[in-house]
């Protein structure tokens, strides 16, 4: 991925985030461009998930401002989806008593562009999509987002609960949709895992960016995250 020619999808400038006014992310300044994953690091309640939901719309920012394609952010999450921006967050989002098959229809892409994602999901069509798995439900999840080629992906967690196996292969979905020229925000605590497939890091720390960098500098140094967890506890 080439910086300097790739187009910034979404971009947040100087943005406070937070509850009732009261800002727990402060002077956020992050660009996701076209072609690029990035991993967001951080100890539990550094703000990661703030800064997923504020980016998708889903709670306004308290100061600053979004841009999603280079125009102003929609300012909610519906809109931003109808925008080309996907949200995926821990709980899944899956309809239990529905079928599999159902289940992806109800998405933006076609069955079948979200079974090139998962095969492994096509002999379950006709099943529950409760009596699945958590993999594979996660599975199910991230097949149904991917099919509708969002332009923007911003992914919370995926991987509570899940085993490495299943892990490695959800984020390696998220790389290959990065490759076809999404950009893709990952908040992961697997933190060797992901800076595997990712292109950059960036750490929180007291709500505030303690590190962005290349994530190929970072690999085989996991403790170099692992410090500023540290630091801000």
């Amino acid at each position: 991925m080439s910086e300097s020619t790739s187009e910034v999808l979404l971009r947040a400038t100087a943005v406070d985030a937070g509850y009732h006014g009261q800002p727990i992310v402060h002077g956020l300044d992050v660009e996701l461009r076209a072609g690029e994953m990035v991993g967001l690091f951080g100890s539990n309640g550094a703000g990661k998930t703030t800064v997923l939901m504020t980016l998708a719309g889903s709670q306004r920012p308290i100061a600053g401002t979004l841009e999603l394609n280079g125009a102003p952010h929609p300012g909610s999450l519906y809109k931003a989806a109808r925008a080309g921006l996907a949200l995926l967050t821990d709980d899944r989002g899956i309809f239990g008593p529905l079928s599999v098959r159902d289940n992806l229809r109800l998405g933006r892409g076609r069955v079948d562009d979200a079974l090139d994602h998962f095969p492994e999901l096509r002999d379950h069509l006709d099943r529950r999509a409760g009596l699945l798995s958590g993999g594979q439900q996660q599975m199910l999840s991230v097949a149904r987002i991917l099919a509708s080629r969002p332009r923007v992906v911003l992914a919370d967690e995926l991987s509570l609960g899940l085993a490495p196996l299943v892990v490695k292969r959800l984020l390696a979905a998220l790389r290959a949709a990065a490759d076809a020229g999404s950009a893709v925000l990952l908040v992961e605590q697997h933190v060797p895992i992901a800076l595997t497939v990712v292109d950059r890091a960036i750490v929180l720390a007291h709500g505030r960016i303690a590190l962005d960098q290349e994530a190929q500098a970072l690999r085989g140094r996991p403790e170099v995250i692992s410090d500023l967890y540290l630091a801000a506890g």
